[in-house]
């Protein structure tokens, strides 16, 4: 575990202005900088960093946090990776606590080996001219297969002369090769090998197309401690910046499919590794894009296969998310399809030729029914719940589910008979009454001078706090956690509070901080909100004793309700 004041001397040490305006480039804005939020959608900049509270928010989406919570997000790094980035660039060592123990991390060894074995198989590729050869027949250039770290797997077990020790654990663990009855063998064998990467870059596992007829075609690492296939997108490491710049990623099934189409100038796609898109597959790449698109074959076996790529991604949609798919004609992928037609012709396909999810969805659930028939109507309904339930994003799922009842014939108030699933919202006809704002929350501007000034949270008084108040608990609780904490910055004291029952308390204040002047003065503005705290319980416990028959107060509340008439 990270010493906690490490991390206090590190974003004491760091500049977010500087950190972030490295990847994204920032604007001056009055005392703050401004973008357009690079975790979503906007023409319009909202996304703002304040230099003086060392903090980010984005108005639009809510996005917000430290130097470290932007690489987090942003990079998509564990919290120790962005710790040991920002250490890097502030001249820090990452000390080691030994009062916990660390999660067990894969071992040295099998890095190693997967880097020894790809930079093996990428000279073998040289000096292999049937390979060569093959590659060339399928479009590629030397620039590509060096991009993309493609090498060659000969027959045989060769590795027994690439490692010294070939009977290493690392080996095996690594999936490089096998152990069966008759020994020890190599798993990739006269195959076109394809490294896979993980989002920071690093071999995790490797992929082998067979070079002439032969099953399996196409051969994947095992899971291993460093690889899943669940989880690992093939070309994502390569494709991060073309994804950026296109606004959208294309998934398609293979790794010939990925570098072909980066051979064309399609360089914003990747491949889940033969296996179905699974959910962790959608959220990943739904961070990284808004516009995400799934290619398929146009016959059946695509058609099936795009709808299990439709029920994993459900769970991973975000309102503002597009997904859609494309159904290339039948017998091309878009491997062929490029190399046949060109990359104009394929763009066109992604501009033109793509179907929302929305309409997949309610054009798959109708396929082969009769909706004018009760019974198929009812059959469509029963397989569109669990469905809907599914879907992580209300406004789409609302949409949706108004589609679904026009396809029906239906009034958008008659699903609602038929569950929760299929209410979809609409609007009021009677317009609501306007509702008069509350005065500002005493509470909560106290709150947020107690996260510049946290240590004067001991100077206050519990009595003071008024329990009515909707505030006034996770006040409590925030005063606590001050006190524990101690004296801090606003991003130090933000970082230590993650994962706490008052870290989105935090964030939310420190938000709404972000426009406070530099020099404002947090020490008066504390003094004064105290004074008004204080008089609010003088009043309130005036009426309180005021309320009580005399003869039921002791002496000394007696004199209390006298002090306080007088004051």
């Amino acid at each position: 575990m990270i010493p906690r004041d490490f991390i206090d001397t590190l974003l004491a040490r760091v500049d977010i202005v500087d950190v972030i305006d490295r990847r994204v480039p920032l604007k001056k804005a009055g005392q703050n900088y401004q973008a357009c939020c690079p975790f979503h959608s906007e023409k319009t900049p909202s996304f703002t960093v304040s230099p003086t509270k060392q903090f980010y928010h984005c108005f639009g989406c809510g996005a917000h946090g430290t130097a470290l919570g932007f690489l987090m997000e942003y990079e998509h790094m564990s919290f120790p990776e962005a710790v040991a980035a920002l250490a890097q660039d502030a001249g820090l060592t990452v000390p080691e606590s030994a009062h916990e123990p660390e999660r067990p991390k894969p071992p040295p060894a099998l890095w190693d080996a997967l880097e020894q074995a790809a930079r093996f198989y990428k000279r073998a590729l040289k000096d292999t001219p049937r390979a060569i050869d093959y590659l060339k027949r399928r479009g590629l250039t030397g620039a590509i297969a060096a991009r993309y770290g493609i090498g060659y797997a000969p027959d045989g077990s060769p590795l027994k002369q690439v490692f010294p020790d070939y009977s290493a654990d690392a080996l095996a663990t690594s999936g490089l090769a096998i152990d069966g009855e008759r020994g020890r063998y190599d798993r990739f064998r006269d195959r076109i090998m394809f490294p896979i990467r993980n989002v920071k870059g690093q071999i995790v596992g490797f992929g082998g197309r067979i070079l002439d007829q032969g099953e399996p075609k196409y051969l994947n690492s095992p899971e291993t401690p460093l690889f899943h296939k669940g989880s690992e997108i093939y070309g994502l490491y390569e494709a991060r910046t073309a994804i950026k710049a296109a606004g959208r990623a294309i998934v398609v099934e293979g790794y010939m499919d990925v570098v072909a189409l980066a051979q064309h100038g399609v360089e914003f796609a990747v491949a889940t590794l033969g296996t179905a898109t699974t959910p962790v597959h959608a959220r990943t790449l739904l961070r990284h894009t808004d516009r995400l698109i799934y290619a398929f074959d146009g016959d059946n076996a695509g058609r099936k296969a795009a709808w299990r790529a439709l029920e994993n991604t459900l769970e991973a949609l975000q309102d503002g998310k597009a997904v859609s798919f494309l159904f290339l004609p039948e017998g091309e992928d878009p491997d062929s399809y490029i190399r046949a037609h060109g990359q104009a012709a394929f763009l066109h396909l992604l501009d033109h030729d793509t179907l929302p999810l929305s309409a997949f969805l309610i054009r798959e659930l109708a396929r082969n029914r009769r909706l004018d028939t009760q019974e198929d109507q009812a059959a469509l309904l029963k397989d569109a719940k669990p469905l809907l339930e599914k879907i992580a994003a209300p406004m789409l799922a609302g949409l949706i589910q108004r589609q679904l009842a026009e396809r029906l014939g239906m009034a958008p108030d008659e699903l609602g008979r038929f569950g929760k699933s299929f209410q979809p919202g609409r609007p009021a006809r009677i317009p609501p009454r306007p509702v008069r704002r509350a005065p500002p929350s005493k509470l909560r501007g106290l709150a947020r001078v107690l996260l510049m000034n946290p240590q004067r949270a001991v100077e206050l008084e519990r009595r003071w706090i008024d329990e009515n108040d909707p505030l006034s608990q996770p006040l409590y609780a925030l005063l606590d956690w001050l006190v524990g904490a101690g004296p801090a910055s606003l991003p130090a004291l933000t970082e230590a509070a993650r994962g706490t029952a008052v870290a989105s308390l935090i964030d939310e204040l420190a938000a709404e901080l972000l426009d406070k002047a530099a020099d404002w003065d947090w020490n008066a503005e504390f003094d004064g909100m105290v004074r008004h705290l204080r008089d609010d319980w003088r009043r309130r416990r005036a009426v309180e004793l005021a309320a009580r028959p005399l003869s039921s107060l002791n002496a000394d509340e007696r004199t209390e309700l006298a002090e306080l008439a007088r004051s």
